[in-house]
């Protein structure tokens, strides 16, 4: 049995219902309406499930990961710039030991040149500091770089998976700019 035949076997049905008085006739509900509206809601229901809630659920779960992932990105340069510090804070704290073990053997030798040793202790320990210094900052402001990088790309990969279109260089580098911004901000 098709459509068309069920559709008329259910209009048939509800003609008959109206003379006999029938309650939900009386209310102007027919069988044969009814069951039309019944089965168009139906059809529109399952289209709409097809065509819009399913994408929009997969797209939304989609960015959802995607900013799981940018999270889990921020969180691991934030714990590579924590090791970096500590890694600039040991080197200073090797520098001054090393800085302290030759001031310790300036003064262990003869008088005549304990003035000489110790000046030359002091330059030594003052230029390995400065070493040191400029070695966690170089090393810091190079993680830094790196960091505003790995931003901006993600804000850019980010963007385009939103908006839906592929950006231009220009876009791209507008991006960039406003993520390494918002970068040094923080």
């Amino acid at each position: 049995m098709d459509f068309t035949q069920l559709f008329v076997m259910a209009a048939a049905a509800g003609g008959g219902a109206a003379e006999g008085g029938n309650v939900l006739t009386q209310l102007g509900i027919t069988p044969g309406k009814f069951l039309a509206q019944l089965i168009t809601f139906t059809v529109v229901l399952v289209i709409l499930y097809k065509f819009a809630y399913g994408p929009i659920l997969k797209m939304l779960e989609a960015r959802r990961e995607k900013i799981r992932q940018s999270l889990e990105n921020a969180e691991k340069v934030e714990k590579e710039l924590a090791e970096a510090e500590i890694t600039r804070k040991n080197i200073i704290k090797e520098a001054n030991e090393k800085a302290n073990e030759i001031i310790s053997q300036a003064n262990e030798t003869a008088q005549t040149q304990v003035e000489q040793k110790i000046q030359a202790a002091v330059q030594e320990a003052e230029r390995i500091v400065a070493k040191a210094k400029d070695a966690g900052r170089l090393e810091t402001e190079k993680m830094k770089q790196d960091a505003r990088a790995e931003i901006g790309s993600l804000v850019v990969a980010t963007a385009a998976q939103v908006t839906g279109k592929v950006l231009n260089d220009d876009d791209q580098r507008r991006l960039n700019d406003e993520a390494k911004t918002l970068a040094m901000q923080s």
